[in-house]
């Protein structure tokens, strides 16, 4: 039976900015920071000798894992993804003022797509990118 999702791992070429974005603005707990590699991380990642720096940070219940790779050399992002491309397009944090979040967060340096929007009956969003490009929504019910 599966219970919840433990982590999230975010992939990204300049490892202290994501760390920093995540605890320093977002607000999370870095509870680990240090390194990885060897064949326990070859077998499950599915790559040849992986090795580089992994945090795993924490905010309530939601953790993130953040590694930059040093092997194999990751190719070069292309630009921003579009939310319609497939696989994971967003995480999404849940907020008690959207509004306060947005200004701050902004006022931070983040990027947003647009300002806070209402969906009738069910609450605002928004979405931003962190400086990886990464989506961010934001969302209070």
């Amino acid at each position: 039976m599966i219970k919840r999702i433990e982590h999230v791992g975010i992939s990204t070429k300049n490892y202290q900015q994501l760390v920093d974005f995540y605890s320093n603005i977002i607000g999370f707990n870095v509870l680990y920071d240090g390194s990885f590699k060897g064949d326990l991380y070859s077998s499950i990642m599915a790559l040849e000798k992986p090795e580089g720096r992994v945090a795993l940070l924490e905010l309530d219940d939601t953790q993130l894992e953040i590694f930059e790779f040093s092997q194999p050399v990751p190719p070069p992002l292309r630009g921003m993804r579009p939310v319609n491309h497939q696989g994971i397009t967003h995480i999404c944090f849940s907020v008690s003022d959207i509004d306060k979040e947005y200004q701050r967060l902004m006022a931070s340096g983040m990027m947003f797509h647009c300002a806070p929007t209402s969906f009738s009956g069910e609450g605002k969003a928004t979405y931003g990118r962190d400086p990886d490009g990464n989506v961010i929504e934001l969302f209070e019910i």
